[in-house]
């Protein structure tokens, strides 16, 4: 974190567009290699200007977003006033949306179109918080309108965390009632986990309504996760023992979707 912080203080303004990608990205992978996680990352289908949407499961899903595909993120405008993360939050091009403005949703939504025009990652989480890792909740459609006006494609990728035994683990998963500390903590008890990103076809490109892409992509990161088909009730994946409870769903939102993206 304060080499993250120097980085963010003293490099980043000198620095040109490329590099400051370049140094999200090697920032990012450190951090990672300090929790003991390792990105294996399947990029066959990225492709510039795309709007990132992926599945969400913990804290560090930005960091294995970045380390894979440096992006902007969107983000409540909350987020801003945080001490410390609002800080570097907002000198890492994050998008920050204020709910209750259709205004500031136009002025948001030409910034995402902005940046997908420079050939710039814009990554958001259409389903607006976080889960167990083991099913998909609903895609949030409007999330995905910025980049489908701007004649963007969208890009899929699917995230999913794997012990070292090759069982997916839940270690990572920041849903519900789990602390960030919590969180942090169930990482650094493994001795090693593995972060795999997977892009799939990248979708928006062939007249698809938003509601299209949206179901589209929710099945598509559900094939990525190795997680049951996104259109039929959640049950556990092959390697994962036990019962997927309600109690198993997130009580809260970790991210609450942005009400006015349109």
């Amino acid at each position: 974190m304060c080499s993250g912080l120097l980085v963010t203080l003293l490099i980043f303004p000198l620095c040109s567009e490329a590099a400051r990608l370049r140094l999200k990205s090697s920032w990012a992978v450190a951090l990672l290699d300090t929790l003991g996680v390792e990105v294996e990352a399947d990029l066959m289908h990225a492709v510039p200007g795309a709007l990132v949407v992926a599945n969400h499961i913990s804290w560090i899903d930005i960091y294995v977003i970045n380390a894979a595909l440096p992006s902007a993120f969107v983000s409540k405008a909350e987020v801003r006033n945080w001490p410390l993360i609002g800080w570097l939050a907002a000198r890492n091009d994050t998008i920050f949306l204020r709910r209750g403005s259709r205004g500031h949703a136009r002025i948001v939504n030409q910034e995402i179109a902005d940046l997908l025009d420079r050939g710039r990652h814009v990554a958001l989480f259409p389903e607006g918080t976080t889960t167990d890792g083991r099913s998909l909740l609903h895609f949030h459609a409007a999330l995905l309108q910025p980049a489908l006006s701007a004649g963007h494609p969208v890009l899929p990728v699917a995230i999913s965390y794997w012990e070292q035994d090759g069982q997916r683990s839940l270690a990572p998963r920041y849903d519900g009632d789990i602390s960030l500390g919590q969180c942090t903590g169930a990482i650094l008890r493994r001795k090693r986990l593995l972060a795999r990103l997977v892009t799939t076809p990248v979708l928006g490109l062939d007249g698809e309504d938003r509601k299209q892409v949206a179901a589209r992509a929710r099945e598509a990161i559900a094939l990525g996760a190795g997680l049951p088909r996104a259109n039929n009730p959640p049950e556990i994946p092959v390697g994962l023992p036990g019962v997927l409870r309600s109690g198993d769903r997130p009580t809260g939102s970790r991210n609450p979707v942005p009400e006015n993206l349109v």
